[in-house]
């Protein structure tokens, strides 16, 4: 567990994250660390989920340093957009910092989906969004990630992954992950 200096120290706590209410509508700025502790705040996110032109989810893992849940494997990135960024915006700069995919591997960004949840993660930390899920499909799979915020990738058949989870559950997904693959499914 965390001690209340290193929370301070934290660089979480030096960003803001954009609070909401259950329809997304914007209410104020919040601190990210105090978003994210306690029974959090309810905030705006997102997940972008990447596939190739074969029905393949391009899968990255959390780099293990990761306050929330470093280690796991997400659909390929995830954040919260800032003051005055769309999550289209949002998304295209995390693809690009994360992965260094740019706009010109891709011409068909589009939210999907939005939906709120909650999940607490062992004693750090609660995740409490509204998360917007954008999806794109890669014309060129070229990649160049950052290891401090990635710490693997792997192309999965999307269909097999959502019709097998078992298969899979040695990857320890992520929830916001999970949530949005099943109402993707279903």
């Amino acid at each position: 567990m965390s001690t209340p200096q290193e929370d301070i120290e934290h660089e979480n706590a030096r960003q803001d994250v954009i609070a909401v209410d259950a329809d997304d509508t914007e209410l104020d700025l919040v601190n990210r660390l105090e978003a994210h502790t306690g029974d959090g705040i309810r905030h705006r996110a997102f997940t972008s989920l990447v596939f190739d032109g074969e029905g393949n989810i391009l899968l990255a893992q959390r780099a293990p340093d990761k306050r929330l849940w470093g280690t796991f494997w997400d659909g390929t990135v995830a954040s919260h957009p800032v003051e005055g960024q769309s999550q289209e915006e949002a998304t295209r700069e995390r693809l690009e910092e994360e992965l260094g995919i740019t706009p010109d591997q891709y011409d068909d960004l589009r939210l999907t989906d939005r939906f709120e949840y909650k999940r607490y993660f062992e004693n750090e930390g609660v995740e409490h969004e509204v998360c917007a899920v954008l999806k794109l499909t890669l014309s060129d799979r070229s990649l160049e990630p950052d290891e401090t915020e990635v710490a693997g990738l792997m192309w999965v058949p999307y269909d097999r992954l959502d019709a097998h989870p078992e298969w899979y559950r040695q990857l320890r997904l992520c929830p916001w992950f999970e949530i949005a693959m099943r109402r993707d499914t279903e």
